[in-house]
């Protein structure tokens, strides 16, 4: 499965957390363009997402992040080097 693929699976995270229900995400999405992505928000959807792919995130690499996009190629290292 690639990084792309992921993205309707994310959306559904988006979507859940956000109280978003036809939110609809694209790889260049962000905290600008998204309803409600406050930073409480994205505290909820990382620990969603690693909740459901059972990965963990440094602060490091969350502070890299911009867009979904780069939160997708994050996830797809972190799950091939499982």
């Amino acid at each position: 499965m690639s990084s792309d693929d992921r993205l309707p699976e994310i959306q559904e995270i988006f979507r859940d957390i956000l109280d978003e229900p036809d939110l609809v995400l694209n790889r260049h999405s962000n905290a600008e363009n998204v309803p409600d992505w406050d930073s409480l928000a994205h505290v909820n959807l990382i620990t969603a997402i690693e909740k459901r792919y059972k990965v963990k995130f440094a602060l490091g690499q969350l502070q890299q992040l911009h867009h979904v996009g780069d939160l997708l190629d994050l996830l797809d290292q972190k799950l091939a080097a499982k």
